[in-house]
């Protein structure tokens, strides 16, 4: 098996970790946070370390490979940067919440959301990944979906009504895309008062073990999707 370096970019922090590591790195990302700064900054924290490719979960829609617009939560220069060359091996570029989702599939028909600064989402679907963009659909009262279940939905809401907000998105969500189940990942499931019923929430290893089933499905399997490329594994 290669060694995969993964990197889960994230609006406040860079998850860093290889296939051969069970522990993250996390490195401080935010507003500031160009594409060229976070390479210079995951080199200089993994000085040693071996990997023969990379895989990047990319907060934001991803076509062809490549970011297909600038993040929302993180500063610019992501759809034009030459991540191969920044990290001298091939690269892959998933949705970070498809990356996650990839990593907490079990089977059948699965809606994964990431609860985090923002909010992502990813459909798999007998082992096919439609990575989707939720977040910034109307939801109610003018704001989006992330709007209410991502980090400023928290401090505004409070941590019981958030709560509340996130049983019932999970439950239109489900029923509207047929899901068979439901996965929450990202750090704001901590603060959840209560899970949703039938939900279960994914673990810090999610995002590795999608970055590493990147490079694990066969070529032959894997089918470009429409908008921002899938995998089937």
């Amino acid at each position: 098996m290669k060694r995969i370096l993964v990197i889960d970019v994230g609006g406040t922090n860079l998850k860093i970790s290889t296939s051969e590591r069970r522990e993250s790195l996390k490195i401080p990302s935010g507003k500031a946070m160009t594409a060229g700064r976070m390479a210079a900054e995951v080199r200089k924290a993994i000085e040693g370390w071996k990997y023969d490719a990379v895989s990047i979960g990319y907060p934001g829609a991803v076509k062809g490979g490549r970011p297909a617009h600038e993040p929302h939560n993180l500063s610019g220069g992501w759809m034009r940067f030459d991540y191969q060359k920044a990290f001298g091996a091939p690269v892959k570029i998933v949705n970070d919440a498809a990356m996650q989702a990839l990593g907490a599939y079990t089977g059948g028909r699965m809606l994964f959301l990431g609860l985090g600064t923002g909010l992502g989402s990813a459909l798999v679907a007998e082992g096919l990944l439609m990575p989707l963009e939720l977040a910034h659909l109307p939801y109610r009262r003018g704001r989006t979906y992330e709007d209410y279940l991502g980090m400023r939905g928290f401090v505004r809401l409070g941590r019981k009504k958030w709560t509340r907000h996130v049983h019932e998105v999970v439950d239109v969500l489900k029923g509207g895309l047929q899901a068979d189940y439901v996965v929450l990942g990202g750090g704001q499931t901590k603060k959840l008062k209560t899970v949703p019923p039938g939900v279960r929430t994914s673990d810090n290893l999610c995002a590795i073990r999608g970055g590493r089933r990147l490079w694990d499905a066969p070529e032959h399997r894997r089918r470009p999707s429409l908008v921002t490329g899938s995998n089937r594994f």
